[in-house]
């Protein structure tokens, strides 16, 4: 019995399908009482189609112009999953692809906590051999008496990074209300553990026009994860990175468990790039390392790293910080391991 409610087909449409093209299949599946979302991509739109999938079987939609497939999918996510992109996306960051066949490394402070602390971290990133800078504006932290980010200064901050070193930048977004400055600044937008199903969230990020970094929620399963994505693509845009932090689990000899096996797992269930944050997730500086080797031979695109030039000041998580002395020697073994599992350095596009 075909289900209502849910995307249970998507039309894709070829590199040449016109506004037009695309306004008659949305035409053609609301006369029979359907609804369609449609993802526009940089090279191809997908039309997602809600409503009673046997009057969609019976629709002329594959004989429709610029149409070059309709396809039936049986995941609960559509937009995301690997039936509808049978090869794996690359995400455009700032001119720096992450995705299938390349490494990439995102490093910086986790926190922007002035200005001198925050170039610092930026220079040290760019020393290990980064391609996109992290650093954060606003954090959400478990106390509501712990630092709490520098807002709109520190964006500016973040400007000042990406422009001093020439790299892209992520940075968090906490609030619907904020996506719209946020994305003025930054090159991709992250979303964190605890708003991975904050919807509104979702749907705001989706509607950017920036593309989307989605980390896994600490006690979600693999699926909800990609449902959250789904949110996202739902709102036009498929351009979304998921990460992989760690997960709540009984043990507390660390901060969170490393599940490493999602990195093939997630990877086999939808073509959207998959990455690892070993500093969050073992909540340790002499965690991260292992950690992130362990990610890079796993499979993951890119790893995301926290930095410091002095962590026994830091303002946010200095115990998962690195220093100047411990990137050097990790950049080196995470590239040979890329190497090895035949990923190569992603392209570090300079920023006029």
């Amino acid at each position: 019995m075909a289900r209502k409610g849910d995307i249970e087909m998507v039309v894709v449409m070829d590199t040449k399908a016109g506004e037009a093209d695309i306004d008659r299949v949305v035409r053609e599946v609301e006369a029979v009482g359907g609804q369609a979302f449609v993802s526009a991509g940089k090279l191809r739109t997908v039309i997602g189609l809600v409503g009673d999938t046997e009057r969609f079987m019976e629709l002329p939609l594959a004989t429709l112009p610029h149409v070059e497939q309709v396809i039936r999918v049986g995941k609960p996510y559509k937009l995301v999953a690997r039936e509808l992109h049978h090869e794996a996306s690359v995400v455009n960051v700032g001119g720096v692809g992450v995705g299938e066949g390349t490494f990439t490394i995102i490093a910086g402070p986790c926190a922007i906590e002035s200005e001198a602390q925050a170039m610092e971290a930026a220079r040290m990133a760019q020393e290990m051999g980064a391609h996109i800078l992290r650093g954060d504006a606003y954090k959400h932290r478990s106390s509501p008496y712990s630092f709490q980010g520098l807002a709109r200064r520190g964006l500016e901050i973040l400007k000042e990074m990406s422009l001093e070193t020439g790299m892209p930048t992520v940075t968090e977004v906490l609030e619907p209300a904020d996506v719209e400055l946020v994305a003025s600044y930054a090159d991709l937008l992250r979303v964190g553990t605890r708003n991975m199903q904050n919807f509104p969230l979702l749907r705001e990020c989706g509607r950017s026009g920036k593309p989307v970094m989605l980390k896994r929620g600490m006690a979600s399963t693999i699926e909800e994860w990609l449902m959250a994505a789904e949110y996202v693509a739902r709102e036009g845009s498929t351009d979304i990175i998921l990460c992989e932090r760690g997960i709540r689990t009984f043990e507390d000899a660390y901060r969170n468990t490393l599940d490493i096996s999602a990195v093939p797992a997630a990877k086999a269930l939808t073509h959207l790039p998959v990455i690892v944050d070993p500093s969050h997730s073992g909540g340790r500086k002499d965690l991260v390392a292992p950690l992130a080797r362990a990610a890079v031979a796993a499979g993951a695109d890119a790893i995301m790293i926290d930095v410091h030039p002095d962590p026994r000041t830091a303002l946010c998580d200095g115990p998962q910080a690195l220093t100047r002395d411990d990137i050097a020697e990790l950049a080196t073994e995470l590239f040979a391991i890329a190497e090895a599992v035949g990923k190569k350095p992603a392209t570090h596009a300079a920023r006029g």
